[in-house]
């Protein structure tokens, strides 16, 4: 039995749209199993024989693995499917079925767009006005925060082969949450000033201690905090308060990282792109780790 295990971001979608194309198949027929790294990561994930395994971090079981971090390197022979470090898994994925001759449609727009968007080659009008840009502003509506909204997913997977950018923003769905995520990023602006600190030239967004994490335009921070290289940003997982989460990036639009955010981060359990990455720790000595990984990225060794 064939299925996608794949992660639930705009890549993610993408990978599972491409993977179903190839396959001549929609989500009634091949179902998309929806996971984060960290639960391939602890072992809390059940792979099986038939899986394609997108945008994760290697699986042993699964039968296809595509992946493009730089954290996932040391699995990349001997195995079916393609990886590469590349701007996203979605373009990978695209790449190994058309040279198969299993995806004849052109979806050249969408993978560019992916492409922009995972590896975050954004300049200031779109991390200011995502409103302005359609793919951009429909990537920042996917949340995942909660399983009721695996329907939304699932849905964005078959508008996303099947009509233009400009229609899906027509679909009432999609309008609502599109709607939602300007006003979030409107009043995410000034949550972010409260609660970042500034060490170095590192910026730290630490939302422990509101009851849940606001969401908001991941990107803005490089707009509020031009002096910084990278931002750091913790906050309890939404499910489990046992739990923290850490995510780094590196500036947009501000040079001088020599850290490597993936490798980094692999050191802690995660893993993402040299740019990019995030981890999950237990919170009972999670302030110990936060500190080591703000003290690195403050002294910006190369490695």
């Amino acid at each position: 039995m064939i299925r996608i295990v794949t992660r639930p971001d705009f890549d993610g979608i993408v990978c599972a749209a491409m993977i179903l194309e190839a396959q001549g198949a929609s989500v009634d027929k091949i179902p998309v199993i929806w996971l984060e790294p960290s639960e391939i990561q602890h072992g809390r994930a059940t792979i099986q024989k038939g899986d394609i395994v997108a945008n994760l971090p290697f699986a042993p079981g699964c039968s296809v693995w595509f992946d493009h971090h730089i954290s996932n390197e040391k699995h990349a022979r001997g195995v079916e499917g393609l990886f590469r470090i590349a701007p996203s898994a979605a373009g990978l994925v695209y790449e190994y079925y058309r040279t198969k001759g299993m995806i004849t449609r052109n979806f050249d727009e969408l993978i560019r767009e992916t492409d922009i968007i995972d590896a975050a080659l954004l300049d200031r009008d779109q991390v200011l006005y995502p409103e302005r840009h359609p793919y951009l502003l429909l990537s920042m509506s996917i949340k995942n925060r909660d399983e009721s909204d695996i329907p939304y997913w699932n849905r964005l997977v078959g508008l996303l082969r099947d009509i233009a950018i400009d229609e899906i923003h027509k679909d009432e769905e999609v309008a609502r949450r599109c709607r939602d995520v300007v006003e979030e990023n409107r009043l995410y602006g000034e949550i972010l000033k409260e609660y970042t600190t500034i060490y170095g030239d590192i910026c730290v967004t630490d939302f422990r201690t509101l009851e849940r994490a606001p969401s908001g335009n991941r990107f803005l921070q490089y707009c509020l905090f031009p002096e910084c290289i990278a931002g750091i940003k913790i906050r309890y997982h939404h499910n489990d308060p046992d739990t923290v989460l850490v995510s780094i990036g590196r500036s947009l639009f501000k040079e001088g990282l020599n850290v490597n955010i993936g490798r980094l981060l692999a050191g802690y359990g995660g893993g993402g792109h040299a740019g990019a990455g995030g981890c999950s720790i237990e919170a009972s000595h999670a302030q110990e780790k936060i500190n080591e990984i703000i003290e690195l990225m403050k002294a910006n060794r190369q490695e």
